[in-house]
């Protein structure tokens, strides 16, 4: 009889250790997450801002947001966001969230900033899984490499020039790693294709008032 009361005794201990726990764990969270959702926020408005300064737009980027789905030209299956830059009613630019679905580790996602005549500002990698010390020169803080996109547009080098040099672009590999650099020039090619043929839709899309879920961290593996 003891001992049966000394089972239900640690019972009902034990029980009540796990829900003090997951009271524990779900205040944590809860804490936690509007915090980390403000840090992917301000983390996504500076890489956003490296592309489009705040002087450039005078508009609410977050909210002025679409997302479109089209995975021949965008890199997804799922809905990737398309952030619109204004000044004065006037259109600026739109900066598209296209992924590389072919790196060499992966997907890497990118941020690019389109100029509303079709030429391109910049573009920023914000995610990838390539190899540190090969692959991840594609990254601004790695390399000046990314910045070769600057002031570029399908017209500018035109379609042979939107190659890497070893399949006859103008555009640098790495060495021991061209497919990393491969997978973003096309990438970037097929978002100026998507953006000329649909820049009115982009412009005029009422916009989702709200910001997607961003996707802002970093992995690092690469190599050929």
């Amino acid at each position: 009889m003891v001992l049966v009361r000394h089972m239900s005794l640690s019972a009902v201990l034990l029980g009540m250790f796990a829900i003090i726990g997951t009271t524990v764990v779900a205040l944590i969270f809860d804490n936690t997450a509007d915090r980390i959702a403000a840090n992917e926020r301000a983390f996504l408005l500076k890489s956003l801002h490296t592309l489009i300064t705040p002087d450039m737009h005078d508009n609410d980027l977050f909210t002025d947001v679409i997302q479109v789905t089209d995975r021949d030209n965008l890199g997804s299956k799922k809905p990737v966001s398309i952030y619109r830059a204004r000044k004065e009613g006037k259109n600026i630019a739109a900066i598209i969230s296209a992924i590389a679905p072919d790196g060499y580790s992966g997907n890497i996602e990118l941020l690019i900033a389109i100029d509303s005549e079709g030429k391109l500002i910049g573009v920023r990698v914000t995610k990838h899984k390539e190899t540190p010390g090969l692959g991840d020169a594609i990254e601004v803080t790695r390399s000046n490499w990314i910045l070769g996109f600057n002031g570029k547009s399908l017209n500018n080098p035109g379609k042979q020039g939107w190659r890497v040099k070893r399949d006859g672009g103008i555009f640098d590999q790495f060495t021991g790693a061209t497919i990393t650099p491969r997978a973003i020039v096309k990438a970037v090619y097929k978002a100026l294709q998507y953006y000329d043929k649909h820049k009115l839709m982009i412009y005029n899309q009422p916009s989702m008032k709200t910001m997607p879920e961003p996707h802002l961290d970093k992995g690092q593996q690469e190599h050929e």
